[in-house]
């Protein structure tokens, strides 16, 4: 089941997913593939800005790309900002390059986290 870590909740299903989302009416989660080399460069970035901050983060493992797809995730890391289970913002890693940590930033601050 889920792990907590601060603010910061482990997904390793769809159906903790699924779950996750409808206990929280926003959430800010990051898809990711623990063989994704941008992925672990830019997962303790994800980590750090959700515990210095307010709100739902959750990390969704994705391995087997599996997840995602439901969610039009075509690229490691990607951000995606749920509000009542529903992709309402989305932060796309760009192949080859993933996401930085001030995209990232600027992501979280326009979300409506409160």
């Amino acid at each position: 089941m889920m792990k907590e870590n601060n603010s910061c909740a482990q997904v390793n299903s769809e159906q903790e997913l699924v779950s996750a989302l409808k206990e929280n009416n926003k959430v800010i989660a990051l898809f990711y593939a623990s063989w994704c080399p941008f992925c672990s460069r830019f997962l303790p970035v994800f980590k750090k800005q959700a515990e210095s901050r307010e709100g739902r983060f959750l990390l969704v493992r994705d391995d087997e790309e599996s997840i995602g797809g439901k969610y039009s995730v075509q690229v490691f890391p990607t951000v995606l900002f749920f509000e009542n289970v529903v992709v309402a913002k989305r932060l796309d890693g760009k192949a080859g390059s993933g996401i930085q940590e001030k995209q990232l930033v600027e992501f979280i601050n326009s979300c409506s986290l409160i």
